[in-house]
């Protein structure tokens, strides 16, 4: 009995015990359950998750006999939200729920698992903040949170976690600064910050984590020096602080970190020179100091950094040239970057030694001279950018010898002579950038040997011959940059088998002929620039079978037939055919592009109307139709081309009113509709295009007003209304234009006078036209201020006064024609440089040079031109001579009429009238007429007016008059 009475505690122990860890374990297995239900499992990682089973051999579940230790769902496939479930997990040291989709905030109450050594959630779809309770997980020694989408500040607390090895906050939005406790993690080998938006300086106190490894910061927007202190981490293998905004000097305590292995600074504001202390950095094997503002030649040598295997340099300013024994022939240098500096002399010498090289660099520097044959011994390059240089001279041939290069770039330097045919042997070439040289001769069909060939650009050279027969042999081409060249003769029709064709430019060179029916096997296509050639013929209609086209450029040809072909392709952004003579309607299938944003047909021979269909090219900005043979109106279909910026419809036959709702056209920045047939008034409604640029609507038969509206096109540069019949005076309003540097409202009817306020158009610089109409008044002195006007021309109006002195200041004025008004006065001095025309036609009292000089003028005014009173004198006498020969006329009628009343009477008194007149031959009537000098009388008077003494003599009448004849005349009465 004693001895069961002294076991007995001991055995209710053990039982108690085996009963807490039975229900331990039952409540692992519950919480577990509760968590699934929670998530969504779509690959069934959690299927084997159910209470027959010991949770122990559940997915992802490690344990010890009675606890769950470790939950591991990474890459899992599961969505949802962490649950707080996990607090009960007591014992558990590993949560790993990386690389899914999960989403939310993490629960705070993650921070209650106290025994919890590793979490990682980084790669999920994660929100809000860091909860401040994980501070309070004094165990932690990995916490990888990061690829997720995380902010605010990282926790202050952050300093307490004094296990931490690994912290991973990176990709996400952190922001603020990294926290000065940082230093308390003195057993932090990882910290990776890279790509979020911290900003502030980089603590001392980082110094304090001298077991760190890795410290990666890259992308952010740090400030201020890198604190030299950083010298104190003796076990840094990996530095990167790229892309931030550190300034100062690179700290020369680097050198003090021999293990490092990884420095990268690029993308900062560094200056200074590089310190020559990086070289003792032995095991150094990746040095990238691009893009800051380095200074001062190269100090760097592969001879002491005899790991290193990639340096850049590139996007400083850097001088001199690569320093001598730079490389030594057994270096492990693989890829050099030296890009876009300000390094000089010819092609380094130092770099044939580097035989290790594969990527080599020197773009975008001053090197200048020949290029080494000996670059052909380099054997392991993969990558030759020499682009942006001043090379001379030609390709050396030896390049054929890199039989592994993959990309070469000799772009915008000075070389001449030919293309090597040696490039036929470079069997891994891909890309070949030759464009902006003086390269002449032909393109050697050697070249279409390159089978791996992908892009060849040889843009803006002298290439000439035609494109070899066999570039279709090219079968993994997708880019042919020929643009710019003198190439002639035809396209060849193989160059329809290089079907992974994408981008084809033959632009700009002379190529002849019809297009090949075999370019409709180009199905990949997508830029297709054929533009300045001298094509023919018609589309081929299968064409219609590239329905990847996006951008085609096909202007100034000689292409004729229907464009129909060209108008299949639903991925239409760009279709210029410009200049060309193609014939028949704009094809209605154009619609179908819903992505077209410039349509451009000008300069062709189509007719018919605008398709109504074109309405519903919603992202169309410019539609040029201009210079076509296209009639019927303008329909409101149109009026849905809320993007439109470009309306270029000038010169054709359009015909009615310059629509109304153009007005709407808000985008609208040049709107050409000269040269047709519109007729009717200016719509007001334009004054609401407040973008517009270019107003022209010369050439029509608009009539009626100007609308003051138009005074609101505050951004109007030109405006041009000229040859229409539009009357009425200038609107003021269009002072309101100050931009404009074209005004041209000439040869139409307006009226009125010119307004003060145009003085204030001070950018007039091209023209101001308001010539040919009906404006009257003085030419306002204001428009002296148009300093920048070239031509001005006021001609053909009824403007009056003198001209202005003010327009001497017309310094830039090279064309001025004020013919033909009623202007007077003397010219301003500088007008003398002009000729002639310009003033002459109905201003007669203009003098000065060119003209006759003032002092001329005023004598002539002097001699011709009495003054009033002589005027009045004038008036006087003539009245006075008119008076005296009026009364002489009538004297001498009265003097007639009483002579042949005194006849009349002596003749009637001899009673013999009758008689006598029968004794009036025809011999004597005959003898009067054809002698007129027998009525003359012995004293050779006609007629003789006596004296009023006379009047005595007078036997019958009551003439006052008495006219005396002569003997004969008795005889012979005058009839």
């Amino acid at each position: 009995m004693g001895r069961i009475h002294i076991f007995h505690p001991l055995l209710i122990s053990l039982i108690l015990c085996s009963v807490s860890a039975e229900n331990s374990s039952s409540s692992d297995a519950y919480w577990l359950l509760r968590i699934k239900s929670q998530l969504v499992d779509p690959f069934r990682v959690l299927e084997n998750w159910n209470p027959q089973t010991d949770f122990c051999t559940w997915s992802g579940v490690s344990c010890d006999e009675f606890h769950i230790l470790g939950l591991n769902l990474s890459a899992a496939g599961i969505s949802g939200e962490i649950s707080a479930d996990f607090k009960h997990f007591a014992a558990l040291q590993v949560l790993d729920l990386s690389m899914n989709s999960l989403s939310g905030s993490i629960p705070g109450e993650i921070g209650e698992i106290g025994s919890l050594r590793e979490l990682l959630l980084f790669s999920n779809y994660l929100t809000g903040e860091i909860p401040s309770g994980l501070s309070l997980l004094k165990k932690m020694e990995v916490l990888r949170i990061g690829d997720n989408m995380l902010g605010g500040q990282i926790l202050s607390g952050i300093g307490e976690l004094t296990e931490l090895r690994v912290l991973g906050l990176s990709y996400c939005q952190f922001n603020g600064s990294i926290p000065s406790g940082i230093g308390d993690l003195k057993k932090l080998e990882i910290l990776d910050l890279q790509e979020n938006s911290l900003s502030g300086v980089i603590p001392e106190t980082i110094s304090a984590c001298t077991e760190l490894q890795v410290f990666v910061a890259a992308n952010n927007g740090l400030t201020g020096e890198i604190p030299p202190s950083i010298g104190r981490l003796g076990s840094l293998q990996i530095l990167n602080l790229a892309n931030n905004t550190l300034s100062g000097s690179i700290p020369v305590e680097l050198r003090r970190i021999p293990g490092l292995k990884y420095l990268n600074l690029l993308g900062n504001r560094l200056g200074g020179e590089i310190p020559s202390g990086l070289n003792y950095l032995a095991n150094l094997q990746t040095l990238d100091l691009s893009n800051n503002n380095l200074s001062g030649p190269i100090t760097l040598l592969t001879t002491n950094l005899n790991s290193l295997e990639a340096l850049s340099l590139s996007g400083n300013s850097m001088t001199g040239n690569v320093p001598k024994d730079f490389c030594f022939p057994n270096s492990t240098l693989h890829w050099l970057f030296l890009a876009d500096n300000y390094l000089s002399g010819s092609f380094p010498d130092e770099l044939l030694k580097c035989s290790s090289l594969q990527q080599l660099d020197l773009s975008g520097n001053a090197f200048g001279g020949g290029l080494p044959p000996e670059l052909g011994n380099l054997g392991s390059l993969t990558d030759l950018l020499l682009n942006s240089n001043r090379f001379t001279g030609t390709i050396p041939p030896e390049i054929g010898n890199l039989s592994n290069l993959v990309t070469f770039h000799l772009f915008e330097n000075t070389i001449t002579g030919g293309i090597p045919s040696e490039f036929g042997k470079l069997q891994s070439l891909e890309t070949l950038y030759l464009y902006d040289n003086q390269i002449s001769g032909s393109i050697p069909w050697e070249l279409t040997n390159c089978s791996s060939l992908q892009e060849i650009d040889f843009f803006g050279n002298h290439l000439s011959g035609s494109i070899p027969a066999t570039i279709g042999r090219l079968k993994n081409l997708q880019l042919l940059q020929l643009r710019q060249n003198d190439l002639s003769g035809q396209i060849p029709p193989s160059l329809g088998y290089c079907k992974k064709l994408q981008r084809l430019s033959l632009a700009d060179n002379k190529l002849s002929g019809p297009l090949p029916a075999t370019l409709r096997f180009l199905s990949d296509l997508f830029l297709f620039s054929l533009y300045n050639n001298s094509l023919e013929g018609p589309l081929p209609g299968s064409f219609q079978s590239l329905r990847n086209l996006s951008i085609v450029n096909f202007s100034n040809n000689r292409l004729t037939g229907n464009i129909s072909p060209l108008s299949t392709s639903d991925f239409l952004t760009l279709l210029d055919l410009t200049n060309n003579s193609f014939s028949g309607t704009v094809p209605s299938s154009l619609s179908k592009a819903k992505s077209l944003k410039r349509l451009r047909l000008a300069y062709n021979h189509l007719s018919g109307n605008i398709p109504s269909e074109i309405g519903l090219l919603k992202n169309l900005n410019f539609l040029d139709l201009s210079f076509n043979e296209l009639t019927g109106e303008v329909g409101s279909e149109l009026s849905g081309l809320k993007e439109l910026r470009h309306l270029l419809l000038n010169n054709n036959q359009f015909a009615g009113g310059i629509p109304e709702w153009l007005g709407n056209l808000q985008e609208l920045g040049e709107l050409y509709l000269s040269s047709n047939n519109f007729n009717g008034t200016v719509p007001s409604e334009l004054g609401k295009c407040s973008t517009l640029l270019k107003l022209s609507l010369h050439s029509n038969r608009l009539s009626g007003p100007i609308p003051p509206e138009l005074g609101n096109l505050t951004s109007l540069y030109v405006l041009d209304l000229h040859a229409n019949h539009l009357s009425g005076p200038i609107p003021s309003s269009l002072q309101q234009c100050t931009k404009l540097y074209e005004l041209r409202l000439s040869q139409n009817n307006l009226n009125g006078s010119i307004p003060l306020g145009l003085g204030s158009l001070t950018e007039l610089q091209v023209i101001l036209d308001l010539s040919n109409n009906n404006l009257s008044g003085e030419i306002p002195p204001s428009l002296g201020t148009l300093l920048k006007l070239e031509r001005l021309n006021l001609s053909s109006n009824q403007l009056h006064g003198e001209i202005p002195q003010s327009l001497e200041k017309l310094s830039s004025l090279h064309n001025l024609n004020l013919s033909y008004n009623h202007l007077q006065g003397q010219l301003p001095e500088t007008f003398a440089r002009f000729p002639l025309a310009s003033f002459l036609g109905g201003n007669l009292r203009l003098c000065g040079p060119p003209l006759e000089s003032c002092s001329e003028s005023r004598g002539q005014h002097k001699k011709w031109e009495p003054s009033d009173v002589a005027v009045a004198g004038i008036i006087v006498a003539i009245v006075f001579t008119a008076t005296i020969i009026c009364m002489g006329l009538i004297y001498m009628m009265l003097r007639m009429w009483c002579n042949w009343r005194k006849v009349s009477v002596s003749c009637s008194e001899g009673g013999g009238g009758g008689a006598h007149h029968e004794h009036y031959n025809r011999g004597e009537e005959e003898k009067y007429w054809v002698y007129g000098e027998e009525m003359k009388s012995t004293t050779g008077e006609y007629w003789n007016v006596n004296s009023m003494a006379a009047l005595k003599d007078v036997s019958t009448g009551s003439c006052i008059f008495q006219l005396k004849l002569s003997p004969e005349s008795t005889e012979n009465p005058l009839i």
